[in-house]
């Protein structure tokens, strides 16, 4: 369609009020009016809870964690794990009486959306998607309370604006996917790789890459760690090959091709993120690794950089760590009740050992800090050692190990116990010195959370008896050990029920009585056509009672362990993420991947 040049003035300079009723659109795809027009007297907290999308404590919980940091509760809402954010939206839509548009699924108008630039986008969660009978230019906010965007855009467009809600990370794919925020690499004039470029950056405080810099390896690195961090990514992979250097993000677990940068280039790329993270850009020998802070979007992230040397040249992994979400509950990482009630029993024991076990990247961490969250009430003092801080808790005293100053998770834990501790949390397990002073401190009076690398819970238990733990001690010290695994969560906006026979389900290891109703991955705009957003946790929680205890006692093998703790009632892996399946949360495929080793 053509759009309307903007007039030299708009037609109203005054902030157009969210008005109590709207004319209703018509045969428009993805446009959703509310329940009941008009503004409401409700909170939103009220809203949450009528509309049946959590319980009331939880939006208390989460109302009070926005009071006391001073930030929007919707969004809050959403980093508690509350609500996610097409709820929020729907929420919102009932609150303020306006149509929600579900951007999945609505033809967008691109030359409108195009009439704001990203900074306009990211400063205020909206975006122009279209037009109404009436003229008037659909604008597309997560908040639609804000009249400084709607005062903004009549002022670029000089059209009439009608405020709709959408949800906030659907405004930003849309953005992302129309932006084009990545510089061109085909332009082959210019010094974009030479060694004469000023790469420095400051290397030991927050830099903020909101701003865009003009250099264009600068601007190139920037834009590929804004673009994964918004896409959800834990890891960027800066791959060199025999032509160009592939950067490759690992999204919900799996890996996806992001861009190629000419090799020209790739030398650049590497050094700039080298200058970042504080390593030496004359060492290309060797590997390396550091840190370096972030602000993007408003939050703080901590990037894990590491060098690797490669026959093609120097690879770089960046590991992204966003140190200012909040830790969501057990309930909310997928722990089912029964699994959560054991759980959060060993950890309202004045002593004692939990560990968590797991291979690298199954989500350890994340269950910690739950089980630090769960804690935390203030009645204990709780200290951690940790490598790296990934989480920011209030309330807990968090140190970060040092290998530089000789700062180890050993070191670490004895200085701890000289500082009245009541609960200890050692980020890993990764020798013997460490195992002992940690099993000591669970038999002196101290709740210790810890971490293992092993494959279930029962080889917890092997792997700390190899570490040289006495038998004797080992049993007394450790009430429950969590293993846990990482499975891709189905999308909730296209997954598709279909009907598996027993048989069938039999035949992949599943036990099922009779034929069962499943879910399978469909594919849309917002799991980027994978079919799979986010990830649930997949656990076997092994509880110690007397008659395992004395297994320990006797050296027993894991496999004896495990088959004792079956006949009490400990799930397996694959028996939990069976009951994941059925529930619509994953697929049959992902529990088969991510267990193959259980």
């Amino acid at each position: 369609m053509s759009v309307p040049p903007p007039a030299s003035r708009p037609a109203s300079t005054t902030s157009p009020a969210i008005p109590d009723h709207h004319p209703p659109v018509s045969d428009v795809p993805g446009l959703i009016a509310p329940l009941s027009r008009g503004r409401s007297t409700r909170l939103i907290g009220q809203v949450v809870v009528e509309l049946g999308f959590a319980k009331e404590a939880d939006v208390e919980r989460a109302v009070m964690h926005a009071r006391e940091s001073g930030r929007l509760t919707g969004r809050v809402l959403i980093e508690d794990g509350v609500l996610t954010p097409q709820q929020l939206a729907r929420v919102l839509a009932e609150r303020f009486g306006i149509e929600r548009v579900d951007l999945a699924i609505f033809k967008i108008d691109t030359d409108l959306a195009r009439l704001v630039d990203p900074s306009f986008v990211r400063r205020y969660d909206a975006i122009p998607v279209g037009q109404d009978g009436d003229g008037q230019l659909l604008l597309a906010m997560a908040d639609p309370a804000n009249m400084l965007a709607i005062d903004d855009v009549t002022m670029i467009t000089g059209m009439a604006v009608r405020p709709v809600v959408a949800a906030y990370d659907d405004i930003h794919r849309l953005s992302v996917k129309l932006g084009n925020d990545l510089p061109d690499l085909s332009d082959e004039g210019g010094d974009a790789g030479d060694g004469e470029m000023d790469l420095t950056a400051p290397a030991n405080e927050v830099t903020d890459l909101g701003a865009d810099d003009q250099a264009p390896i600068i601007k190139l690195v920037n834009s590929v760690l804004k673009r994964a961090i918004r896409r959800g990514a834990s890891d960027i992979h800066f791959d060199p090959s025999s032509e160009d250097m592939h950067v490759v993000y690992r999204v919900d677990g799996m890996l996806d091709q992001a861009v190629q940068i000419p090799r020209r280039m790739s030398v650049g790329v590497v050094s700039r993120l080298k200058v970042m993270a504080s390593l030496d850009i004359a060492e290309r020998r060797t590997p390396q690794d550091g840190r370096v802070s972030l602000l993007i979007d408003g939050h703080e992230i901590d990037l894990r950089i590491v060098t690797l040397p490669t026959v093609y040249g120097e690879a770089v992994v960046a590991r992204i760590l966003d140190s200012s979400s909040a830790p969501v509950g057990l309930e909310q990482i997928g722990m089912l009740e029964d699994d959560r009630l054991d759980v959060e029993e060993a950890m309202a024991r004045p002593y004692g050992g939990v560990l968590v076990t797991g291979p690298t990247g199954s989500g350890k961490s994340t269950t910690l800090y739950s089980c630090l969250d769960h804690v935390n009430n203030g009645t204990r003092t709780i200290v951690t050692v940790e490598d790296p801080v990934e989480y920011r808790m209030d309330g807990v005293k968090q140190m970060a190990i040092n290998a530089k100053a000789k700062m180890t998770f050993a070191g670490g834990l004895k200085a701890i116990m000289r500082a009245d501790p009541d609960i200890i949390m050692v980020g890993e397990i990764r020798d013997g010195e460490t195992a002992h002073i940690a099993v000591e401190a669970a038999l002196t009076g101290h709740l210790v959370l810890s971490t293992l690398h092993t494959r279930d819970a029962p080889n917890a238990v092997s792997r700390l008896l190899d570490m040289g733990v006495e038998p004797f001690l080992l049993s007394s010290a450790i009430d429950c050990v969590v293993a846990q695994r990482l499975a891709r969560k189905l999308c909730d906006d296209c997954k598709k029920p279909v009907t598996v026979a027993a048989s069938v389900m039999r035949d992949h290891g599943f036990d099922v009585e009779g034929d069962v109703e499943i879910f399978n991955p469909g594919g849309c705009d917002r799991c980027n056509q994978t079919g799979y957003r986010g990830r649930v946790g997949i656990f076997e929680v092994l509880v110690l009672d007397e008659e395992l205890r004395s297994l320990i006692l006797r050296r027993s093998s894991a496999d004896e362990i495990a088959a004792v703790a079956v006949r009490k009632g400990m799930k397996r892996l694959r028996e939990d993420g069976q009951r994941k399946v059925l529930l619509g949360l994953t697929s049959p495929e992902e529990v088969l991947r991510v267990t193959a080793a259980g």
